[in-house]
């Protein structure tokens, strides 16, 4: 429990400049892609932003990995449009208000669970995911935030691309933007170039009265981003078994989703930091941050890559610019809303498109004829999942099925077996490889029975039984040699090896031979 409350690291050097305004830069960002979010299962801007608001300041606070930032995200957004859909078809007619109830009943138990998740220290499974696997994760990612900015070249509504002046100007200013951000670290860092970029380009479109999208084109007639301090959002449902059937499951997908993504997420930043986050903590911390927001009216959400790689690349290192941008993104809803909303989208839409390019593992491309085919199917698979279908959770899993799978049949063809007879006459067959479902057939062919002599030895020293199917290739064997009447020892067996037979006593029945000179050294947990 010490290492959940111990949450500032005061013998951190913290770099507050650099902390400050790349709070600033990523609440600037934040607020786009907060209302985009929003608006796919029908939300008001709001719902977004205060989801945005909520998940950053709460998991910057308690989170397991400082810089990473958390907000609404696609992911999750999606999830709520088949449980809109499911909501509309069970109870037609059904108010939007009652909706959002149960939206943000969703979202509190997604929380809910996720703390568990934490709790429980199942963090730790994240170590499952191959490396290949997070090449496909993180390029789908690059792919997802590449194309989501394109519906911001096509007028408003329609399916047309900008023409003339209007599609020049975006383009224009969207390449300046780029040029800044990649330009102006080479002369120094003294000033986040995505901020000053961002400052720039608004400053020439405000400056010059350019026309141009601005984020205020980008929502609903009528609809703003000026609000107050998040309401109070007591979910009022019905508080029924049925109500619960059809939250559960939603619940759990957000959940699982959530920590997919933020885990993932965190092993990225690890790697860009060279430090190394808490994964348990950060369960603990998503799900606080999805029970706040339920409760002050947000949609829930989890980290988000972009906004971590922009808060990582300006130096930001400590929970002060995640804290920084939560504030930030609350003082643009009270007080500066008019002013956020003149801001162009080409500064954004320039920010996210050099987002994307950072976060493409390009490296990725160079490690097609030194990785094996199967994990080179598995990262272009998780990508194309990833970009296609925006849902991480099955790309993910796919990925590690398949990566498992593949391991498995190669440790499978693996099992050799050396025999040789002594000078007592009898045969010895010397097992090399792991014993599991996978290897179970390769096995059995490696026996004689019919033609080996009366006794039989067989030495796992160098090989190891994993599971049932191990046991019952076992079993099959001694039982094709007590047909033939003759005998079979095990000699070498592990400890863990042993525990197994011992608790499959009433399906195997061997001779184990006990060599008091052979020691294994014992996995500790």
């Amino acid at each position: 429990m010490k290492k959940y409350l111990n949450l500032f690291d005061f013998s951190q050097k913290v770099n507050y400049r650099t902390e400050v305004l790349s709070g600033l830069t990523v609440a600037l960002a934040l607020v786009p892609e907060a209302i985009a979010f929003a608006l796919i299962p029908g939300f008001s801007p709001l719902t977004g932003l205060y989801a945005a608001f909520v998940l950053a300041l709460v998991t910057s606070i308690l989170g397991g990995r400082p810089g990473m930032i958390s907000g609404a995200t696609g992911a999750v957004a999606v999830i709520f449009v088949g449980l809109i859909l499911e909501l509309k078809n069970t109870f037609p007619g059904i108010e939007p208000t009652t909706i959002l109830n149960y939206v943000f009943a969703t979202v509190i138990i997604a929380g809910g669970i996720q703390i568990l998740a934490g709790l429980l220290r199942l963090g730790k499974f994240i170590r499952l995911v191959p490396h290949p696997v997070m090449f496909g994760f993180v390029n789908g990612l690059a792919i997802i935030i590449f194309m989501a900015q394109f519906p911001n070249f096509y007028v408003k509504g329609t399916s047309d691309l900008l023409s003339g002046t209007a599609l020049y100007t975006m383009l224009g200013l969207t390449l300046l933007t780029m040029l800044i951000i990649w330009g102006f670290p080479k002369l120094t860092k003294a000033v986040p170039s995505s901020l000053l970029a961002i400052i720039v380009v608004s400053a020439v479109v405000i400056g010059f009265g350019i026309d141009t999208l601005t984020v205020a084109d980008t929502m609903q007639e009528g609809e703003s981003i000026k609000g107050g301090f998040p309401p109070l959002s007591i979910p009022k449902i019905p508080l029924t078994l049925d109500t619960f059937m059809i939250i559960i499951p939603y619940a759990g997908i957000v959940a699982g989703v959530g920590l997919i993504e933020s885990l993932l997420t965190l092993n990225i930043i690890d790697e860009i930091t060279e430090t190394r986050g808490s994964g348990n903590k950060e369960c603990v911390a998503q799900g606080t941050a999805n029970i706040l927001s339920g409760f002050l009216s947000g949609m829930g959400g989890c980290a988000m890559i972009g906004q971590s790689l922009i808060n990582t690349s300006s130096g930001a290192r400590a929970r002060l610019s995640g804290i920084t941008a939560a504030v930030m993104l609350l003082v643009f809803i009270m007080f500066g809303s008019s002013l956020i909303e003149r801001l162009p989208m080409a500064a954004l839409v320039g920010l996210m498109f050099m987002v994307a390019i950072g976060t493409f593992e390009w490296a990725s491309f160079k490690t097609f004829r030194k990785m094996p085919n199967s994990d080179v199917i598995v990262m272009v698979l998780v990508t194309l999942i990833t970009a296609i279908t925006h849902n991480l959770a099955i790309a993910v899993l796919l990925g590690v099925v398949i990566s498992a799978l593949a391991y498995s049949w190669e440790n499978a063809k693996r099992i050799r077996a050396r025999k040789h007879v002594d000078e007592d006459g009898v045969k010895h067959y010397e097992i090399y490889g792991p014993l599991f479902f996978g290897s179970t057939t390769l096995f059995a062919e490696k026996f004689d029975v019919q033609n080996d002599p009366s006794e039989v030895i067989i030495d796992f020293q160098e090989s190891r039984v994993a599971d049932m199917s191990g046991i019952e290739a076992l079993n099959k064997i001694t039982e094709r040699y007590a047909k033939a009447g003759k005998k079979v020892h095990l000699r070498h067996l592990s400890r863990d090896c042993i525990r197994l037979l011992k608790n499959a006593e009433d399906i195997i029945e061997v001779n184990v031979l006990e060599d008091p000179t052979y020691k294994v050294v014992a996995d500790r947990i």
